[in-house]
């Protein structure tokens, strides 16, 4: 069994990069809630799982130009979370649509100034993905990605899949990111169901997108741009997750 450090990884939220003010997480958790249906004719409890959740807590270096402007407006609204273990193709990522709820900045008596943040899920949980993009991918124009390969054992998949987006940058008239699959990692074809709303904007973004349940998914993923009034460029990053489960609903 292989081993690696927590070296080289890389932190998105909301579309912001805060992988280079970042320090230190001190939480990744996906956990779920058990239901006691203990039985009269049982002597301890009996448990089922119940929702599923999850949470993202870093601190981060005050940064006025990256960190502060992204994490200082605490939104209502949800935000997408995105944690890479590196920025190689493929990596394994933890991605969920979240709820940011503190921005707290401390002084430290030697002069440093952090803050903390944490983020919980709203929804639909954390989930374990793998990376459909190197880091922080750059298209100037419509480009097909590298393929990820997910094996012969774990593809194809007849359950569905999940599929996060994080937009850096923008400039042009629009862009959208899909995915396609493949058999045979030569001809690929639009995956049903899998293309993330179309982006116009230069505000940066961040989306997750659900396909169906009982969908299959063939052995190799990529990520493709396609535009139809010009894009200048993008830049983004994707990751993506199987649902292991039949009638698995996240």
């Amino acid at each position: 069994m292989s081993k690696t450090s927590g070296l080289g990884n890389q932190l998105y939220l909301g579309g912001y990069d805060l992988s280079g003010t970042t320090g230190s997480l001190s939480k990744i958790a996906s956990p779920h809630a058990t239901l006691d249906v203990t039985a009269i004719d049982k002597s301890a409890f009996e448990r089922i799982g119940g929702l599923r959740d999850g949470a993202i807590d870093f601190t981060s270096f005050w940064d006025s130009i990256n960190a502060h402007p992204s994490l200082s407006a605490l939104p209502r609204t949800d935000v997408g979370v995105m944690f890479a273990m590196s920025k190689t193709l493929g990596t394994q990522a933890a991605c969920m649509v979240a709820k940011q709820l503190n921005y707290d900045p401390t002084r430290a008596t030697g002069g440093a100034l952090t803050e903390a943040v944490s983020t919980v899920a709203n929804s639909y949980g954390l989930e374990w993905c793998r990376t459909l993009t190197a880091g922080k991918r750059t298209d100037t124009a419509a480009t097909n990605g590298a393929s990820v390969d997910d094996g012969a054992t774990n593809a194809p998949s007849t359950f569905g899949a999940q599929f996060y987006l994080q937009v850096f940058a923008f400039t042009g008239t629009d862009v959208t990111v899909k995915i396609q699959d493949s058999a045979d990692n030569a001809t690929f074809a639009d995956l049903s169901g899998a293309a993330f709303t179309q982006i116009t904007s230069t505000t940066p973004q961040a989306q997750r997108i659900s396909i169906s349940n009982a969908a299959t998914v063939r052995r190799y993923l990529r990520a493709v741009t396609t535009t139809s009034g010009g894009v200048t460029s993008v830049t983004f990053a994707v990751a993506y997750n199987r649902n292991p489960l039949a009638g698995q609903v996240f």
